[in-house]
């Protein structure tokens, strides 16, 4: 049975900001399929489990046995308890048996990352030039139909409320519908060759 090496590098984060694990496995030869039904089992376990934001497997390139697995939780704490959870140490010692982890990497965003769709493969955030300027394009077209179409029918309201429509129209729409549509449509700018095909 091979041994597991985790390799930690968490730091303070608050509560309130999401985090992202990358796993690496090397699987022995020959039980790559038994590998990747256990994948299955251990992502069916997270579905359930409070703060679990998605898990993605990506198969190694031809000739290699290396999997990577992007793990993301909505806080450190939640994090924290998935890692004590009786039910994932239990799936560690079957992962055991047929492969070894090589390294076990806690990411950090700084911030504008979370507007940008997690890609399939465990790379680092884009930099934040490219944040910053898919950012400003998504927001754009936001102000001007707002300022087209909203702002010519709210002269009446006090200062504080006009002020207000901006965020409150900006922020859900950039969140949920413009920078996941701009983050897939850009992918290949933003973090740079296609991704590997994951595991189905």
């Amino acid at each position: 049975m091979s041994r597991t090496r985790e390799v930690p590098t968490a730091a303070d984060r608050p509560e309130d900001q999401g985090v992202t694990l990358v796993y690496s496995w090397e699987v022995e030869p020959g039980r790559e399929a038994e590998f990747e039904e256990l994948t299955h089992e251990i992502a069916d376990v997270a579905a359930g489990f409070c703060g679990h934001e998605g898990i993605v497997w990506l198969r190694p390139h031809r000739g290699q046995r290396l999997y990577h697995g992007v793990l993301r939780f909505s806080s450190q704490d939640r994090l924290d308890a998935w890692l004590r959870l009786p039910e994932r140490r239990a799936w560690l010692e079957h992962m055991r048996a047929v492969g070894h982890q090589v390294s076990h990497v806690q990411r950090q965003p700084t911030g504008m990352e979370t507007w940008f769709s997690l890609p399939q493969r465990p790379v680092d955030a884009p930099p934040r030039w490219k944040m910053t300027l898919m950012t400003m394009l998504g927001a754009y077209p936001i102000s001007l139909a707002i300022n087209w179409l909203i702002t010519p029918h709210t002269a009446a309201l006090p200062v504080p409320l006009k002020a207000l429509l901006f965020p409150l129209l900006v922020a859900p729409l950039l969140t949920y519908l413009v920078m996941p549509g701009l983050s897939r449509l850009f992918r290949r700018w933003l973090y740079g060759e296609e991704p590997r095909s994951e595991v189905k």
